[in-house]
């Protein structure tokens, strides 16, 4: 590969505002989050937000790859070799690397060899893969527990229709750029070393569009309204996140587009609430079925009613489980439907039931408040 003069200039853990021992799960969260913060669709005509969004992607470009990020380190840790920095010719150092390979490790790191024979520099600014997007889809408490295919409508970048993404006009194609002959970077050798650097001529595309696409303006992508369909399994999650793949943001010159991210967000119902694969309903008893006993209906998710045994002398609070009524989930399984009985106390009473009430106060012996010596 051939280094790039600015990995030494911009600490890229900084921009996206972590350590340099963030985990790749650290880091790509960072990065989503600063991503949606300044997106251009999200600040439109605000050329700072997009300048930082730029360097936010290019940052996360680097050590979001788990190959490059090792390589960003090695030469971070290199120092300011080849730009006058101290130690032996040209600021290089050999003790900084007893013990290990100087050929092999200049060779990874500035070289020209076996990376650029393989078809260019990996660093080149040509082919980039598209940005992953984000959004947010809301779905009613029945839904998330029976499974449902629906859309999430977002607004974002989408390949030009009109150039296929070439950015280039109906009747004409890209042509490679004859500086950089499609790599996107020109080298700058000093002696031993070299360093790229953007090519102005492409801007780093690695091609040239004479003629640009009048509806991108030659980026070859357009922002507009889009719907995806999101097909969701029993038993989502609310905050699950669900990945689709390649239904991000459109790449350029023919890399892949990103992914995007759906984050689910599940409303409560009016009955039913839900504990891991369990599903819970609270069912109000009267005092009679409480102290007596009684066959109660419950409702279900399905819409139909069971029916349980509620024992005498059944507690407020007291939870009776109905086997297999709850929330089914991938591997096949379905939890439980969890019954919680509350005693109802009425608040007003007719003249018969508060003599009833009363007759039953008056012959009752024991005190519930026995147990606390009262």
């Amino acid at each position: 590969m051939t280094a790039q003069r600015e990995w030494f200039e911009k600490d890229y853990y900084a921009v996206l505002g972590v350590a340099k021992t963030a985990t790749p799960k650290e880091i790509t969260a960072a990065y989503r989050k600063l991503a949606r913060e300044f997106h251009p669709d999200a600040n439109p005509g605000n050329d700072e937000s997009e300048e930082k969004f730029k360097a936010i992607s290019a940052a996360y470009d680097v050590v979001g790859d788990e190959t490059r990020r090792r390589e960003y380190d090695q030469v971070r840790s290199a120092g300011p070799m080849g730009f006058g920095g101290q130690g032996g010719p040209m600021g290089f150092d050999p003790s900084r690397f007893a013990g290990g390979d100087i050929g092999d490790l200049l060779g990874n790191m500035f070289g020209r060899g076996q990376a650029q024979s393989a078809g260019g520099s990996p660093f080149s600014r040509g082919p980039q893969r598209g940005v992953d997007l984000e959004a947010d889809l809301h779905l009613s408490f029945v839904d998330a527990v029976k499974g449902v295919t629906t859309s999430v409508n977002l607004v974002s970048e989408v390949t030009c229709v009109d150039c296929s993404g070439s950015g280039a006009a109906a009747g004409t194609t890209p042509r490679v750029c004859p500086d950089c002959r499609g790599r996107g970077v020109l080298d700058d050798n000093q002696g031993f070393f070299s360093f790229s650097r953007p090519c102005t001529t492409c801007g780093g595309r690695g091609t040239f569009i004479d003629t640009p696409c009048p509806t991108c303006t030659g980026s070859g992508a357009v922002v507009r309204p889009r719907s995806v369909k999101v097909k969701l399994p029993s038993g989502v999650r609310d905050g699950q996140q669900i990945r689709l793949k390649g239904k991000g943001g459109p790449g350029r010159n023919n890399d892949p587009a990103g992914d995007l991210y759906v984050a689910v967000q599940i409303e409560p119902h009016r009955l039913f609430g839900r504990e891991a694969d369990h599903l819970t309903v609270t069912v109000p008893i009267s005092f009679p079925e409480a102290a007596l006993g009684a066959d109660v209906k419950v409702p279900t998710i399905e819409g139909d009613v069971v029916t349980i045994r509620i024992p005498p002398g059944t507690p407020s609070g007291r939870i009776f489980r109905v086997k297999n009524r709850g929330v089914t989930v991938g591997s096949g399984d379905r939890g439980d439907l969890l019954v919680t009985t509350e005693v109802a106390v009425p608040t007003e009473l007719t003249d018969e039931e508060r003599s009833a009430v009363e007759a039953l106060r008056d012959v009752s012996t024991e005190s519930p408040r026995a147990a606390l010596g009262t």
